[in-house]
């Protein structure tokens, strides 16, 4: 049964989540005010030889992963991941590799959404008018471990292809922005992807947001180029932030963003297929059709 959804209170995050070293990972941390959400580049010297590993949930990316929707066989978030392998299955010129699993065996992990300290809390937003400018979230990758860079080294070998691709779905922590006379709230998901917030939203807290984070690593395990793009934002009511709560992303919020239509595109595409071939376009510089 998919679970209601909940709230929960900010203070739990302080010490729930764990970070990797982003030190020699590749690409260097960014502080991004706007979208598009991408860092790094690829080599101008030829088009790189792209593998991909099938999109996977990361639970407790950026909270607790009690409080994050279950990925259970069946659940909404299960789905949702079919849905998007079965795409990317469905694309021509792509080399599927197996996931890589086992005990001890960390992938690279890229991080996306508001900054943090050192009891991984939300840095208070840094405006100069609240809401309006200023305001940034980070974009990171963190290393993967040892035995994952040799496995993936050796399926690379093994396909022919020089570079993976990593992509994961995941929750993030997003800041509310303000704009206009009126002080309209909105989100900014990714590149002319906008959505609109109820007026009474909050802006000191972040809003919960369902998305894809991805990079393209090289067969020595370093990121070359990442991203991120938001799906879904789950807005925080001004009178639960008040208590230092939040609106948590649900299995029926993951149910709705297996449906939900770029209706501002042409064709009005899904939005998670719209977000999956642009992370391709941005990482890979593959065309999606």
């Amino acid at each position: 049964m998919p679970r209601p959804a909940m709230f929960f209170l900010a203070a739990m995050l302080a010490g729930c989540a764990t970070t990797g070293a982003t030190f020699g990972s590749g690409v260097g941390d960014r502080q991004l005010e706007h979208p598009p959400w991408y860092s790094g580049s690829v080599s101008a010297a030829g088009a790189p030889v792209v593998a991909r590993f099938p999109v996977t949930w990361q639970g407790g990316a950026s909270q607790p992963a009690s409080f994050d929707p279950s990925d259970e066989p069946e659940s909404p978030v299960a789905t949702l991941l079919r849905d998007m392998n079965a795409f990317l299955d469905s694309i021509a010129g792509g080399t599927a590799l197996p996931a890589i699993g086992g005990g001890g065996v960390v992938a690279p992990n890229v991080y996306f959404g508001c900054e943090r300290d050192a009891s991984e809390d939300c840095v208070e937003r840094g405006d100069s008018v609240l809401g309006r400018q200023g305001t940034t979230m980070r974009l990171a990758v963190e290393r993967p471990s040892p035995g994952w860079t040799a496995r993936n080294a050796a399926l690379l070998d093994s396909a022919g292809a020089s570079h993976a691709l990593v992509i994961t779905l995941e929750v993030g922590q997003y800041w509310t922005r303000q704009k206009g006379l009126r002080g309209d709230k909105s989100v900014e998901l990714g590149a002319g992807h906008e959505v609109p917030l109820p007026w009474l939203t909050s802006l000191e807290m972040p809003v919960t947001v369902l998305q894809l984070t991805g990079a393209l690593i090289n067969r020595e395990g370093k990121a070359v180029r990442i991203g991120a793009e938001g799906l879904l934002a789950q807005r925080s009511p001004i009178i639960a932030s008040g208590f230092g709560a939040q609106r948590l992303i649900s299995d029926e919020d993951v149910d709705r963003a297996r449906t939900q239509r770029r209706t501002d595109l042409p064709g009005q595409p899904l939005v998670w297929r719209e977000a999956l071939c642009r992370m391709i376009v941005e990482l890979a510089g593959k065309r999606c059709a």
